[in-house]
Parts: structure tokens; C-alpha cells; sequence
């Protein structure tokens, strides 16, 4: 359906993932070898905590429905500034209209949520489950996607408290909805939710065979591994990366994510939790 990466670490210029990298998230949205889709061409999102930031600082948001290698905006605003911690997404509508409502990340006061996904049988669930979202928190809903609307039914269920409990209430509404609709696998996706400081990074569908998802081992590993890359002086010791595909050819840089699971991504680096068995 679509491709995204997170980074968080020491700021950097997020070109040089955005970018520059052989298979950067732009060359993704052009070929996306590990997608359903291999071209992702149906708008882009880009969203951003300024340096300095701490859990609670507001995040940046730009959004287009220009394809992600034809906006000149995209290549000035991701070389102009830097960032300890950024989002980005390139979208392959799968049935929501071509709008910047529609474009991840999506944002409510210091969080940001994006997904790669769907919810099977969602014109039949939607009323139910836009229905159950918190009523202050509704009038935030601007698109049309099933997307948008998972991340405020997340909301509403704790999310802002704990994350994973959070946005596992919300998926299990959704497979309960969706199954009370006959639809067998509601839930699809890779999702990522950040407060500003620690990402959360899911890998979940209720069939068992979710989108692919991986993060880059640590940059200490990586200097061990090819210490003749001078690409990798561009990043920190504490620099990481959760991606919908790897963004080289490089054997080790990225490691899969299993199935079932998020990986947490703080300063300590990277833990792995299990995250709702397959229903």
C-alpha cells in the first residue's frame, strides 16, 4: 500500500535517508521491490520535531499530493533542516481520494502516527468505528482514511498513556467490528507512533502475514562491520532507523522485525515486546 521510515538519534539532515540513500524512501515511491504496490506515487508526507525537542514539543508537518520524486519542496525542506527525530511516508491510495487530508503522518497535539495498511470491509465499519472515537477528539479527524481513524480510536483508548495498550485496544476493535461485518482479516499494517522523545514501531495483521518491516542495526555494529564506508560517519553512535524496506544492499544493516511485535526506539536503542497474538 505505501512505504515509511522513522529515524531518531543525533540530528541530522533527513535527505540523507529521505534522499540519498540507494534505495532512499524517494526511490521506494518510484520502486518499492518489497511492496504490494511498486509504485507509490499518490502524495507524501513529511513530519518533523525540531532539535532540541523532548516528549510534548509540537512536530512539523508538510503534506503533498505530488509524488514524492517530482516536488522540488521535499528535496529544499529535507536538506535545509535537521532533526533528532522524523517521519516520513509516500501513499498508494488504495481507494481514499488524492488529498493532503489523506497524507501521513497525521498528527494530534505532540504525537505522530503513520501507516502502511489497510482495514478490510471499512465502508462497512466505518460508522461504528468513527462513532467510537472520543467526541473532543472527532472534529481532529480532516480525511477519509481508515488510517486516520485508527489513530483516533487509538487516542480514545489510552494511547497517550501507553502506546502499545492503546493502539492494541484499537486494533482489537477493529477485528471485532470488522468480523461482526463478515470480514475475516480486518486488520493489515505496519504502523509507527512517536511523543517526540521514543518511537514505536508495529508489525501486526490479524491474517499472520503482515507488511515488511525492518530497523538498522546500530551504528557501532555497522562501523565494526564496514569500516571503510564513509556514508556512516554521516550518523551518530545513538542514530536508527525503522523502515518498510531496507534502504541498501548492505548484508546485516537491517533486521527484520517479526511478525506480532513492536520495537520500541529510545536513546537505549532498540527492545522488542510481542504485540498481540494473531487473533
Amino acid at each position: 500500500m505505501c512505504r515509511w521510515l522513522a529515524y531518531a538519534g543525533e540530528p541530522i539532515k533527513p535527505s540523507l535517508l529521505v534522499l540519498d540513500a540507494k534505495h532512499s524512501l524517494v526511490a521506494q515511491s518510484l520502486n518499492s521491490p518489497l511492496g504490494n504496490e511498486t509504485v507509490n506515487g499518490d502524495g507524501f508526507g513529511f513530519g518533523w520535531y525540531p532539535q532540541g525537542s523532548t516528549a510534548g514539543n509540537i512536530p512539523a508537518l508538510f503534506h503533498s499530493i505530488e509524488p514524492a520524486w517530482h516536488d522540488t519542496n521535499l528535496r529544499e525542506l529535507t536538506q535545509a533542516i535537521e532533526s533528532p527525530l522524523f517521519f516520513s511516508h509516500v501513499r498508494a491510495a488504495g481507494g481514499p481520494p488524492i488529498q493532503q487530508t489523506n497524507c501521513h503522518p497525521y498528527r494530534y497535539e505532540n504525537w505522530l502516527f503513520m501507516h502502511n495498511g489497510f482495514v478490510t470491509g471499512f465502508a462497512a465499519s466505518k460508522r461504528e468505528l468513527v462513532f467510537a472515537v472520543d467526541p473532543s477528539l472527532y472534529p481532529h479527524i480532516q480525511g477519509t482514511t481508515d488510517s486516520e481513524v485508527l489513530f483516533h480510536l487509538a487516542l480514545t483508548l489510552g494511547l497517550r498513556e501507553d502506546p502499545i495498550a492503546g493502539l492494541g485496544a484499537a486494533i482489537r476493535m477493529i477485528e471485532k467490528v470488522g468480523q461482526a461485518h463478515g470480514t475475516h482479516f480486518p486488520m493489515q499494517g505496519t504502523m509507527a507512533v512517536s511523543d517526540g522523545a521514543t518511537v514505536w514501531a508495529f508489525r501486526y495483521s490479524t491474517e499472520g502475514r503482515s507488511r515488511s518491516l525492518f530497523h538498522s542495526a546500530d551504528i557501532p555494529t555497522l562501523h565494526a562491520m564496514y569500516p571503510d564506508l564513509a556514508y556512516l560517519n554521516d550518523f551518530g553512535t545513538t542514530s536508527h532507523m525503522v523502515v518498510s524496506e531496507p534502504l541498501n544492499d548492505l548484508p546485516g544493516a537491517f533486521l527484520e522485525v517479526p511478525e506480532s511485535t513492536v520495537a520500541v526506539l529510545d536513546p537505549d536503542g532498540y527492545h522488542h515486546a510481542p504485540f498481540l497474538a494473531a487473533a
